[in-house]
């Protein structure tokens, strides 16, 4: 593994990241390397994944969005494609892939979401989370009526917004310290599983 900071032992983190990490090894069948290079910091690993679910899980706090599973994940691909994050592109492209139930969506926003095989409104979408992403300070007015007009409130854009944000934090915490995708991302969504 082509990581700077070495991954912790999980049996010497505290009991609540150590509970989180297996519960999540238990559905995805692996450990997803982000759990384990943030767990060397337990605060920050539990402020950056309770943000993490507050945006990408919002029934977890209680709160509804005009947001799919899908759409979330669109956006973080799109976005860490931007910041040219490896780790956030294979991982969440994949789970990307697996919501969205296409197999070419990831690979086609991560390069050119121009041309790819999108909606109208998952394409407003996506223009306003790169201007965040490149030109948050060019927001107006204008951006915000492009998303009305695809049905979303102001709300879904705080969203689209945070998602962002929020992942150019994680892009680049991934990026300089050498954050390899798992193997495993990156055939997840691409073919279908064997029923055996």
């Amino acid at each position: 593994m082509n990581t700077r900071y070495p991954h912790p032992d999980l049996n010497t983190l505290p009991e609540d990241i150590k509970a989180r990490i297996l519960e999540t090894q238990e559905k995805a069948g692996f450990i997803p390397n982000v759990f384990l290079a943030f767990a060397r910091r337990p605060a920050e690993w539990r402020a950056f994944f309770a943000y993490h679910d507050a945006l990408m899980v919002p029934e977890t706090v209680g709160r509804e969005s005009g947001l799919t599973k899908g759409d979330r994940e669109m956006i973080v691909t799109t976005t860490s494609a931007a910041n040219h994050c490896l780790y956030c592109v294979v991982a969440h492209g994949a789970i990307l892939r697996i919501y969205e139930k296409k197999p070419l969506v990831a690979d086609q926003v991560a390069v050119n979401y121009l041309k790819a095989e999108i909606s109208p409104r998952q394409k407003a979408m996506l223009d306003f989370a790169m201007k965040v992403c490149q030109h948050s300070d060019q927001i107006n007015d204008a951006d915000f009526s492009a998303l009305h007009a695809h049905g979303f409130n102001d709300e879904d854009a705080w969203d689209i917004a945070a998602i962002t944000a929020f992942f150019g934090l994680s892009n680049r915490m991934a990026s300089f310290s050498g954050m390899m995708p798992n193997p495993e991302f990156y055939l997840m969504g691409r073919v279908p599983k064997n029923k055996t």
